[in-house]
């Protein structure tokens, strides 16, 4: 099993930044990818970044150039740099870990752009 626990949420005006952090510990050997998702009220969960072990990175269109996720590799922990936040950023963002075949996620935390 792998747990993994987020923080760094909160309440931001618009044009603001967060930084999020997922930690992971118990069987994290292995990991293949870590990432980010969101899900806003009414909508679907929705991948926002992701890095892999060689350090690849993807992001959605509608983050590009805003947010930036890396990876303490010495620490288990993935981050998301968020500058320029908008309302629309606003959400429930989950931590995410692949460790085949297996999916794991963090129980979320809330952010909240005002605008």
């Amino acid at each position: 099993q792998v747990q993994l626990v987020e923080s760094g949420g909160g309440l931001v005006q618009a044009g603001g930044s967060l930084r999020l952090s997922c930690a992971a510990s118990g069987s994290s050997f292995g990991i293949g990818a870590m990432g980010w998702y969101r899900q806003a009220p009414g909508k679907q969960r929705e991948l926002v970044a992701r890095i892999i072990n060689s350090g690849s990175t993807n992001y959605a269109d509608s983050v590009k150039g805003r947010f930036t996720i890396s990876k303490d590799n010495a620490k288990n922990t993935v981050y998301l740099q968020m500058n320029s936040l908008k309302p629309e950023d606003t959400g429930v963002y989950y931590c995410n870990a692949i460790r085949a075949p297996a999916n794991y996620w963090g129980r979320g935390t809330q952010v909240t752009v005002s605008s």
